[in-house]
């Protein structure tokens, strides 16, 4: 499993979008990269997509603890989460932050993942109780 999600019901896209970012800073997570991909296939393709938003995500102790067991290890930065419109709400998906970082093969980052799923969990748990 290489993410998991939660569907906010009736809400809309940009709502929605909030709400994330909300939750992630009452979370002490950090959005570090926001990408709208619907406008970058418009620019790049020329093409019509549904919106669709890209948001890295970091709590900068966590990305020092993973930097200082494997400076490397960087290159797994930073946790994404998607939001996109479905047909009744908008769907957020996490990247699995275990899944991801089990590919270090480094205890120390393992645990550092654990600490990184605990968190995005909470950001899950305080969109579905909105």
């Amino acid at each position: 499993m290489y993410a998991f999600s939660v569907e906010l019901k009736n809400c809309d896209f940009a709502t929605a979008v909030d709400k994330v970012k909300a939750a992630l800073t009452a979370s002490k997570m950090g959005v570090i990269s926001e990408i709208n991909v619907a406008a970058i296939l418009q620019k790049k393709l020329g093409i019509d997509y549904p919106d669709y938003c890209m948001l890295g995500t970091c709590a900068a102790s966590l990305a020092k603890q993973v930097l200082d067991a494997d400076p490397d290890a960087g290159a797994l930065f930073p946790c994404n989460i998607i939001v996109r419109p479905v047909a009744d709400g908008t769907v957020v998906t996490f990247m699995h932050p275990q899944t991801v970082f089990a590919l270090a093969n480094n205890a120390v980052i393992n645990q550092v993942a654990d600490k990184a799923m605990l968190m995005l969990t909470e950001v899950k748990n305080r969109l579905e109780q909105e």
